[in-house]
């Protein structure tokens, strides 16, 4: 199953060789939730592997992407002690622009017909 996420780019680390045939690399994002007024912000943590871990570098720090990403699970045990590993898989990213500021209008829509108004005798129309 594949999940998609949009935040603004926080941090790029560099490409780690983990074995001879094995790379990584991780990425932050930070996504920003209005919940009753108060804005919440969280710091997701991304890792990329192998011919995937290039995905991040045409993006700069700050900028706004979507992030489409595979959620990963492993079940580790050493020692008599078990435990588990959650990875987000980043596979694709795109860039996205900024979301206008609330209470802001988007550009406005200089095509749409003006119509004139009702009663004024602006109607050329023959019948």
């Amino acid at each position: 199953m594949s999940f998609e996420i949009t935040g603004k780019l926080i941090v790029k680390y560099n490409t780690v060789q983990r074995s001879e045939t094995f790379k990584t690399r991780e990425f932050v994002i930070e996504k920003s939730d209005d919940i009753n007024g108060r804005v919440i912000n969280n710091y997701i943590k991304f890792q990329s592997v192998q011919d995937r871990t290039g995905i991040v570098d045409r993006f700069n720090e700050g900028e706004n992407v979507k992030v489409y990403f595979n959620i990963k699970g492993t079940r580790w045990e050493k020692d008599g002690k078990v435990n588990y590993i959650t990875n987000l898989d980043a596979w694709r990213m795109e860039s996205v622009m900024a979301a206008p500021a609330p209470g802001t209008d988007p550009m406005p829509n200089y095509n749409t017909p003006q119509m004139p108004a009702a009663g004024d005798g602006g109607d050329d129309l023959p019948f």
